[in-house]
């Protein structure tokens, strides 16, 4: 797929998450969109899946840290086939297996469940050195937020990857500047990202524009040829990318637009698509 169709596939996931959002009355739409190139790159380019074959054996893992994004994993799956997308409307419904986190009991795709900020990187960790041990193939990838790097869980599990050389794990940050009480230098600064996973011997990559196919291609793609210590990815995003009433807005952080609202979104997103569909 080349990355015009990955940007049309990506605007489609933006669609799906705003509209499961908007059912479910509840969510977390800002920190979705703002990845939701990420989520489209890794299923329809970089990993090793089958949705035939939710559990091959030899299939790289996806481990989502910062779980509460959830519509965004929800919508890239659906999208990638592994479930009706006509399912993403029962988002956070009584009875409803997509969950407001992600649960790898019921919904196929997900390799972890998660959702308490900090773990995610941890069982990440613990999965790209079972492969080391068994001398596995898979790769594993797991998606941080930058405000959950305020949590100490991460930095024990950086310490640990680093230490253990573990080459198969990517770590990447969606640094998109705001967390749910604002913006995440002002609430409790993790900056410079960078330097601290080189401290814990990464190897870091920054990415300018976390939102541009071709930026996130190249990072992958040096993650890849990279031996003999993980790499962690840090790309600056734009939080409710796509929607221009959520753009860089820290109120939309974690709450569903109304039906009005909506309507704006989701016209905001055609007009992105019909653009894409003219280059």
């Amino acid at each position: 797929m080349d990355y015009l169709e990955l940007q049309k596939t990506a605007n489609e996931v933006r669609k799906d998450i705003v509209t499961a959002v908007h059912a479910a009355k509840a969510g977390h739409p800002g920190g979705s969109l703002s990845a939701a190139d990420l989520f489209t790159i890794l299923y329809f380019k970089e990993m090793n899946i089958d949705p035939a074959d939710p559990k091959k054996p030899d299939r790289d893992r996806f481990v989502l840290s910062k779980g509460h994004t959830a519509p965004g994993l929800y919508s890239v799956l659906a999208e990638r086939g592994y479930f009706p997308k006509e399912d993403l409307t029962t988002l956070r419904h009584l009875g409803s297996y997509l969950q407001g986190h992600p649960d790898m009991k019921h919904i196929p795709g997900v390799d972890m469940s998660s959702g308490s900020l900090g773990q995610g990187i941890s069982a990440a960790v613990g999965m790209a050195l079972s492969a080391k041990l068994s001398n596995d193939s898979y790769r594993v990838y797991t998606l941080l937020g930058d405000g959950e790097l305020e949590e100490g869980q991460v930095w024990e599990a950086a310490m640990f990857a680093g230490a253990r050389k573990l080459d198969n794990l990517v770590v990447i940050v969606d640094n998109n500047g705001l967390q749910i009480d604002g913006r995440i230098e002002d609430v409790c600064s993790p900056y410079p990202i960078d330097k601290k996973f080189e401290a814990f011997n990464f190897h870091v990559i920054n990415v300018e524009n976390g939102n541009d196919m071709a930026q996130l291609d190249a990072a992958l793609k040096e993650a890849r040829e990279t031996k003999g210590m993980p790499t962690a990815i840090v790309m600056k995003t734009t939080k409710g990318k796509g929607v221009s009433f959520m753009e860089n807005s820290v109120g939309w952080h974690g709450k569903a637009p109304n039906d009005e609202e909506y309507a704006i979104a989701m016209a905001d997103l055609e007009k992105v698509g019909e653009e894409l569909c003219q280059k």
